[in-house]
């Protein structure tokens, strides 16, 4: 939801904060969200590891720090060929938001998967697994439109959530790694 936010004040200066820029962002995001999720539920299927999942928060990290940098490139080359805030909202959010919140929509079904360890379960863990994501997500969406955006630079905001995806693969990548050893 940070990104999302975050999507708004990039696009903003080049094509306003109308509903449409608002609708090409959401758009965005929920398909690329449900690309994620399908693909994410397939990947769980091929022997799930916790190594494994880490690497899915380091690939979305990889993929999101650049948009600090070609945020601004994508908006001038976007914007002289596209002024219309209605496409131009639309290619441009697609063209910074799709690679990063697909591979950020295959945590969760991932999580799932390692999480249920009896079929039984599985409606109790993925109902606590959606309770505490979109808690996570109502807060980083009020701490960041409230707070972060004031205290921050865009750029700065994208660099820590790529850092803590960071931070949050590796942690996942070392602790399998100290599991097999142990």
């Amino acid at each position: 939801m940070s990104l999302e936010l975050l999507g708004g004040r990039i696009l903003a200066p080049w094509f306003g904060s109308s509903i449409y820029v608002w609708g090409s962002i959401i758009t965005v995001f929920m398909l690329s969200l449900s690309v994620g999720y399908f693909i994410g539920g397939r990947l769980s299927l091929r022997t799930p590891s916790l190594a494994k999942f880490g690497c899915l928060f380091l690939v979305a990290a990889v993929i999101l720090v650049p948009i600090v940098y070609l945020a601004e490139p994508v908006m001038v080359w976007v914007f002289e060929r596209i002024e219309d805030p209605r496409y131009g909202s639309l290619a441009a959010s697609l063209a910074l938001f799709v690679a990063p919140t697909v591979v950020l929509g295959t945590i969760s079904p991932y999580s799932v998967r390692l999480l249920v360890r009896h079929k039984e379960e599985s409606g109790k863990v993925a109902g606590t697994l959606y309770f505490v994501s979109t808690l996570g997500s109502a807060l980083g969406t009020l701490a960041t439109s409230f707070y972060f955006v004031l205290w921050f630079e865009m750029n700065t905001i994208v660099a820590v959530l790529g850092g803590i995806l960071l931070l949050l693969g590796a942690l996942g990548v070392v602790c399998r790694r100290l599991d097999r050893h142990a």
